[in-house]
């Protein structure tokens, strides 16, 4: 499990998460992708990217959230990739 970033808002139903910045030191690019399951900081299934859009260097990534998520408590939240 590692951090991906922190939810910034909320969109048409969607989390838009902004990723974390990735160490200059490594060349890496970012590497999430559609699909990626994402968890609360309570390893709690909250949901699975849909989207990655941005700068490549530190994207925004759209989160469709589980039924049972309430989508505006996680507006700040930290989220988590497995």
């Amino acid at each position: 499990m590692r951090r991906i970033g922190a939810v910034v808002r909320t969109a048409q139903g969607l989390a838009v998460l902004r990723a974390d910045a990735v160490d200059d030191d490594t060349a890496e690019t970012y590497r999430d992708e559609i699909g990626t399951t994402v968890l609360n900081d309570s390893l709690e299934e909250v949901g699975r990217v849909v989207d990655v859009f941005g700068p490549v260097s530190r994207p925004y990534l759209a989160v469709t959230t589980d039924d049972d998520v309430h989508l505006p408590s996680l507006v700040s939240s930290t989220l988590y990739a497995r």
